[in-house]
């Protein structure tokens, strides 16, 4: 599926990044901008993943300029051809085209390597023998210096001669790792002497076992940019702290370019967990279905729940690009998907938990066509029909045999529109052993077709409905927030928040003739109930309805 709006409205927000870019061309500085976006393919992309795509892809599209798509492929542990193929997808998918500009980190790993020895020939590198706890506790904290490493001062010679080795693959996985040679009291942890490579005798999605050690992402980084003349690395804040050490390795390296970093806060919304490494296990645990389940905030897992490639830019666009971190309140994310949908889906009739209704005074076998529109917002969208018969189905909860005051909608007695149709009044619940309502019998008011009585008599509900023989047979799968509170793991258990009623199955509803081919992943309006679309699951023989979003947020007033 893709999205039906997939060219990107351009985005002219401005924001402290965008001023960058514009002082820079317009100072000389450069003459053309290169932005890039740097994925790891160890999973796949969420949402706090859409906010970057949209602000380097954005930023290279507003000032004529070009954006990388650059996979950090340089784990292959961890890296599946399936995440990159994903990865490119999504991007795609959020309407951004890397044109001819797509690399891989692991194409500069010959010339990472020429200058990781051009740095142990200038003596500013060294080969470690520690093992990793002794790392660790060389290192330091946040308050106490590091300590020098015994094997910091081995000659020139040493150090090439072992590197060379490790990479010949005579040492096991963790024998020995490459260091920089900088500062071990720095009050930057990330100047201590950081880890460059690290030996991993693993089989490399793209360059299968030709190498055994590996490039840290601090080394390849910064490196990949300046190859790639980029010349504003933008990336989250997360990063502030290795920027010192971005810029040392620029600075103590023959690059043929000087790109610069800048940060800024990554996205946070609340019900909403954004760790890779969570996601992973949520996946590995099969606590749900694959990278790509509706509850994840996985663009995969979105896109198959029905969520607009344009209603997730715009919500991007509007929480803005800011220094400082911060949590949007997820109504604003709903909020955005709503406004896009409210204008953009189709509408249609869908009875989730179905009770069937007999029409007593309507002729048996008779079946008529009723017109119903397709968009109240939108004429161009015309219209459908529905066909009505002396059967239907209407939701159970629109019944009640002893009612409140205030429920307008059926009840012994009552008089109700149903949408499209006709006036229908309550005679009698039929009840089986155990006492439960199975079937309403009902009469109707042949002169109110469309739903208004010529007399001018009023009525105070509207119901939706589907005919009992024409209509489909269809599972529904509600999805509602996968935590139970707005800040998941805040008391230090992930886990105890998850919500236990995350995702609820309905196996008997029914939707109306025109769901038969429901495109997958296009939300359409059940109306009354929310924004639905079919899933990658549904099939002609069987229909199954992922529910995007309801027409209203009861969850946060739970």
């Amino acid at each position: 599926m893709t999205d039906k709006d997939t060219a990107p409205a351009p985005d002219v927000g401005r924001d402290f990044i965008r001023d960058i870019v514009e002082a820079d061309l317009a100072s000389g500085k450069h003459k053309s901008i290169v932005t890039r976006f740097p994925p790891e393919p160890n999973g796949y992309l969420h949402i706090g993943h859409a906010k970057s795509i949209c602000l380097n892809f954005g930023v290279a599209e507003e000032f004529k300029g070009q954006c990388n798509l650059r996979f950090d492929d340089t784990n292959p542990a961890k890296e599946e051809q399936e995440f990159i193929d994903s990865i490119q997808a999504d991007v795609r998918w959020l309407g951004f085209d890397w044109g001819k500009n797509l690399f891989y980190a692991s194409d500069y790993f010959e010339q990472l390597y020429l200058w990781a020895e051009h740095l142990i020939q200038n003596g500013k590198a060294y080969v470690d023998d520690s093992t990793a706890a002794e790392l660790s506790a060389l290192r330091g904290t946040l308050t106490e210096p590091g300590k020098e490493s015994p094997y910091r001062n081995r000659s020139a010679e040493e150090n090439l001669d072992l590197f060379r080795r490790m990479r010949a693959g005579e040492f096991p996985n963790g024998a020995r790792v490459l260091r920089a040679k900088i500062d071990m009291t720095s009050g930057n942890i990330n100047l201590r002497d950081p880890v460059m490579y690290r030996i991993l005798h693993e089989h490399h999605p793209r360059t299968g076992d030709k190498w055994c050690i590996y490039p840290n992402y601090d080394f390849a980084h910064g490196q990949s940019d300046s190859l790639e003349h980029v010349t504003h690395s933008v990336c989250t804040l997360e990063f502030e702290d290795h920027k010192p050490l971005y810029e040392w390795f620029l600075d103590n390296l023959p690059v043929p370019a000087r790109p610069r970093q800048y940060e800024f806060a990554r996205l946070n919304i609340g019900y909403t967990v954004l760790s890779k490494r969570f996601l992973t296990t949520l996946v590995k645990d099969n606590r749900v279905d694959g990278w790509d389940d509706p509850r994840m905030p996985t663009l995969a897992g979105l896109r198959r729940r029905g969520v607009p490639a344009a209603a997730l830019r715009d919500f991007v666009r509007k929480v803005g690009v800011a220094r400082a971190n911060s949590t949007v309140d997820i109504q604003m994310y709903d909020h955005a998907v709503r406004e896009h949908l409210n204008k953009s889906a189709p509408r249609r009739m869908g009875v989730l938990r179905p009770l069937k209704v007999v029409i007593e005074n309507y002729p048996e076998g008779q079946v008529e066509e009723l017109e119903a529109i397709n968009n109240p917002d939108d004429p161009s969208a015309g219209t459908r029909k529905i066909p009505f018969g002396r059967e239907i189905y209407v939701e159970q909860e629109d019944f009640m045999e002893n009612p409140p005051k205030k429920f307008y909608r059926l009840s012994p007695g009552t008089e109700v529109r149903l949408r499209y149709a006709y006036l229908i009044t309550c005679r009698e619940a039929v009840k089986n052993a155990a006492g439960e309502v199975t079937e309403l019998r009902c009469t109707y008011d042949p002169e109110t077709r469309g739903g208004n009585a010529p007399d001018g008599r009023k009525v105070k509900a509207t119901l939706h409905w589907v005919p009992a023989e024409q209509s489909l047979p269809a599972e529904i799968r509600v999805y509602n927030p996968l935590f139970t509170r707005p800040d998941p793991g805040a008391n230090g258990d992930l886990f105890a928040d998850i919500n236990p009623e995350s995702l609820e199955v309905l196996k008997d509803a029914r939707v109306e003739p025109a769901l038969a081919d429901a495109e997958i992943g296009v939300a359409v309006q059940f109306e009354r109930q929310g924004y639905f679309c079919a899933d990658t699951d549904s099939n002609p023989g069987k229909l199954i309805f992922n529910r995007t979003i309801g027409l209203r947020d009861s969850y946060a007033k739970a």
